[in-house]
């Protein structure tokens, strides 16, 4: 068994509990992180090199006691318990330590200090973020809060009945769940607690009465102006008379203004491609939904201008999410909300969605959405241009010859956009930060050619093949971006020739095709190969050709 960390699991050697206080309270670290977050589970005796138990490893009940004591006494507003001691399929034992999300309360380290998780790190809290974490807590209780004012013998049967046989009827929902009454299902997803509804109960049940009472129902805006931004039409959903289903379906039917598209040339025929993907408007609205904080008074706004369209939503991201890793953080705010909109397949997944939102802006030639992060208010935006019309028939002949997974598809993307991009710019676009990270976007792309690596190390950059390029039929204008770099050097030795004594600038500014980084790395490779004579200091450093 190997066992991976990640945003709600963190593994640690069996030696860390035995290195006395300190490794205590480094443990006790990760458990106010988890608490403060969603939760988690602490796997005590996993090797961080092998990612499972050292074989034949044994640990005994008053040792694992032992440490859960004085984890307890390390960590305030943490409720932790232990699992049984488990046995590694190697033999060797280990057992785990459960952390439960703190709702109600900060949790703290023994001395004071507050952590939270993100991603597969416990990150100390800095004094500015103390609000922002507050907030998030009266926030992730706002579903399961009962008022207890409405039963549900009060409820239509009949909406429960369809809300019902939808959850039944998908292929997301597990047959045990399938198998249950009505009633029963309204409680495994929390709509309802001791035969009165919760907030999410009100949410998907109520009447436009009931919803209108809720705190801060769900409000929406749309609203198109012109290129002076000027306003040409608005309308809005404030009556509180849908669920959270039948208000995306109304506010698909509702915004045409988001089905418009742009017609381009296929041969003999035309081809239409839509402003904006329905899948990617349907995910970027599920996510206002989603995401939405239920504890601040805000509408949702969408925002349509004639080349691109602006979602903003209120309570910005929840704390452990930023626009730096927001492709693969799995942080939810209304996470029973989720769950429920998930398994009626109204989004792609449970984590963000941004992930589908990448991959259909690579293959469909767009800019990635732009997005701003404040303390009340994340916002989207979302372009609608075409940067290279030219590379559609492309991931058409792609798609009727390979079979790509979407991390290959947006890489693919991203590489054909900018026809060059290095190791260092692909993962900064991908958001990743581990190198090995990168090969799961790019080694099935380099196995089937349809790119191809040049350079070493931190120097390597992608292209697209040019036999991919001849083979799809592609009419894409020839550029020195993708030059090779014997060719590169080649002319960098031409232009020292008509142009002696040239900074890397000038030289840059001469070929002006490629990028100025690629030119400097070749110009340091020539003069360390002894082709270069330089005169001048180091502000002003000049090169010529040696005889």
């Amino acid at each position: 068994m190997r066992i991976n960390e990640g945003q709600t699991i963190d593994i640690k050697s069996l030696r860390k509990t035995q290195s006395g206080d300190k490794g205590i309270k480094e443990l006790a670290i990760t458990c106010v992180a988890f608490a403060n977050a969603r939760g988690g589970s602490l796997y005590i005796g996993i090797e961080d090199d092998t990612h499972s138990a050292v074989p034949g490893q044994k640990i005994s009940e008053t040792e694992k006691n032992n440490v859960l004591s004085r984890l307890r006494g390390n960590c305030c507003n943490a409720t932790l318990t232990s699992s049984e001691i488990l046995q590694d399929e190697n033999g060797g034992e280990y057992y785990i330590i459960y952390v439960a999300p703190s709702f109600q309360s900060i949790a703290t380290t023994a001395d004071g200090r507050i952590y939270i998780r993100q991603a597969d790190q416990s990150q100390p809290i800095r004094n500015e973020d103390l609000q922002h974490l507050a907030s998030e807590k009266g926030t992730l209780q706002w579903e399961l809060v009962c008022t207890k004012s409405i039963r549900i013998e009060e409820v239509d049967p009949h909406k429960v009945q369809i809300l019902a046989d939808s959850l039944r009827q998908s292929d997301r929902v597990s047959n045990h769940i399938k198998q249950m009454s009505s009633d029963e299902i309204l409680e495994n997803y929390n709509l309802v607690e001791n035969g009165y509804l919760t907030n999410l109960g009100i949410l998907w049940l109520g009447t436009p009465h009931q919803r209108a009472r809720l705190t801060y129902p769900i409000g929406v805006q749309y609203i198109v102006r012109d290129d002076q931004g000027q306003k040409i039409r608005k309308y809005d959903w404030h009556d509180n008379r849908f669920d959270p289903k039948e208000l995306v379906l109304d506010i698909e039917r509702e915004a045409i203004e988001l089905t418009y598209t742009y017609e381009f040339a296929d041969g003999l025929f035309r081809k239409q491609v839509r402003h904006y993907h329905p899948k990617l408007i349907r995910e970027l609205l599920i996510n206002a939904i989603a995401h939405k904080s239920y504890t601040v008074a805000n509408d949702i706004l969408i925002e349509v201008f004639p080349h691109k369209v602006v979602f903003s939503n209120s309570g910005g991201l929840p704390y452990g999410v930023s626009v730096n890793n927001i492709l693969h953080s799995r942080q939810r705010r209304n996470p029973h909300l989720i769950r429920i909109m998930h398994d009626l397949k109204l989004m792609e997944g449970e984590g963000s969605g941004y992930d589908l939102i990448y991959e259909i802006n690579a293959v469909e030639g767009k800019r990635l959405p732009q997005m701003h992060d404040e303390f009340n208010n994340f916002t989207v935006i979302q372009e609608s241009t075409i940067v290279k019309p030219e590379l559609l028939p492309l991931f058409e002949y792609v798609r009727q010859h390979y079979r790509l997974s979407q991390k290959n598809s947006i890489a693919l993307g991203l590489i054909a956009q900018n026809e060059r991009l290095s190791s260092v710019e692909l993962s900064n676009l991908l958001q990743l930060s581990d190198k090995d990270r990168l090969r799961t976007y790019t080694d099935s792309l380099t196995a089937n050619h349809l790119i191809l690596p040049r350079g070493i190390k931190k120097g390597t950059y992608y292209i697209l093949n040019p036999k991919l390029i001849a083979a799809s039929n592609l009419q894409v204008p020839t550029t020195l971006k993708t030059i090779e770099a014997e060719q590169l050097q080649v002319l960098i030795e031409i232009d020292l020739k008509r142009h002696p004594a040239s900074s890397i600038s000038e030289i840059a500014g001469r070929i002006n095709d490629v990028d100025k980084k690629f030119i400097q790395r070749m110009v340091y490779l020539m003069n360390k190969q002894g082709k270069l004579s330089i005169t001048g200091s180091k502000a002003n450093r000049r090169y010529s050709l040696l005889a």
